[in-house]
C-alpha cells in the first residue's frame, strides 16, 4: 500500500514540490502547522492527504477505479486512507508520545 500512495503523490504533485523537500527537517517544518516542532496525527494525515484530495475529482470522499493511477486498483474511502495513515503514524511513533519528532520521520517506514 505504501508504494500505492507513493505513486498517487507522484500523479498529483508536480516533481519541482517534491524536490523542494530535501531533507527531514522540510517535511517537519511543512507538515509541522503549529510550529512546536513535532508533527501531531492531524497533521500527518493532512500532509499525507493532499494527493488523495487532489485525485478525488469529484469530491465524493472515494477513489473510484477511474481516479485511480492507471484505472487500476480498489476503491478508497476517505476514512479508510486517512485509518491506513493513521496506522502507519502509530508504527513510526517509536517513543509512543503521540507526535513523530524529526528522528522518527527520518526512520524507515516500520
Amino acid at each position: 500500500m505504501h508504494l500505492f500512495f507513493s505513486a498517487l503523490l507522484l500523479t498529483v504533485v508536480p516533481l519541482p514540490v517534491l524536490a523542494q523537500v530535501a531533507a527531514t527537517g522540510d517535511y517537519l517544518a511543512r507538515m509541522d502547522t503549529d510550529r512546536d516542532h513535532r508533527v501531531s496525527l492531524a497533521e500527518y494525515q493532512a500532509w499525507m492527504s493532499y494527493a488523495f484530495d487532489g485525485m478525488d475529482r469529484n469530491r465524493d470522499g472515494v477513489l473510484s477505479v477511474e481516479e485511480l493511477p492507471g484505472g487500476r486498483g480498489k476503491p478508497i474511502t476517505r476514512e479508510a486512507h486517512l485509518a491506513q495513515l493513521a496506522d502507519r503514524f502509530r508504527r513510526q511513533d517509536v517513543d509512543g508520545s503521540g507526535f513523530l519528532s524529526e528522528k522518527e520521520l527520518a526512520a524507515p517506514p516500520r
